[in-house]
């Protein structure tokens, strides 16, 4: 048997598996989308709302916030303020404004999911310091990571699985998401969209 011939064969076939995997990858996702349309059409609906509220919980600080931050086409700054300090570095108690277009993604995902129960924060913005602290400790921190900029949250909804946040926030393909199964945490940001 020519050597040559079976090396075109084994390429031939992993070629074959890897088309395979993605056509099932593909098909899952769309699914999802398919599953998920009258919901999605929802969430997109939200877009359009006169006003928009959020809950949140900081699992470090233990601070509880409920609050509109969105009124009649327009942010509201003071409640940007509140949302700002919620989200705070807790190591070093510095704020960083929050990505507007991050909270229009949690309020939309919580729209798609029907609940009415707080985001509990695991890490919302991060000075510098403690991004370089965490990077120190966990390969999974980005150096230039987006909660440096404000863009990013890391959350988990009690009584929700993280998995079904996940699979949430992908049908809305609105940012990057992070699921992170051991930590029991989803991570949301406003950067292109992109999953881990």
């Amino acid at each position: 048997m020519n050597p040559d011939w079976l090396e075109n064969l084994s390429i031939k076939e992993d070629a074959v598996v890897s088309s395979r995997r993605r056509f099932i990858k593909n098909m899952a996702y769309g699914s999802l989308l398919t599953i998920g349309s009258p919901l999605l059409a929802k969430a997109a609906s939200g877009r359009g709302a006169l006003h928009k509220m959020l809950d949140f919980q900081n699992t470090h600080t233990g601070d509880k916030l409920k609050l509109t931050y969105f009124e009649h086409g327009r942010y509201l700054k003071d409640a940007l303020c509140e949302i700002n300090y919620v989200m705070r570095d807790f190591r070093t108690d510095d704020t960083h404004p929050i990505d507007p277009s991050l909270l229009d993604q949690l309020y939309d995902l919580k729209k798609l999911l029907g609940i009415n129960k707080p985001f509990h924060i695991i890490s919302g913005y991060r000075s510098p310091f403690t991004n370089a602290l965490l990077r120190k400790s966990s390969r999974g921190v980005a150096k230039k990571s987006l909660h440096m900029q404000g863009m990013a949250i890391d959350v988990r909804i009690p009584g929700v699985d993280t998995r079904v946040l996940r699979n949430a926030a992908l049908a809305l393909r609105q940012g990057g998401v992070g699921y992170y199964r051991s930590s029991d945490f989803v991570h949301l940001d406003s950067g292109r969209f992109r999953t881990w």
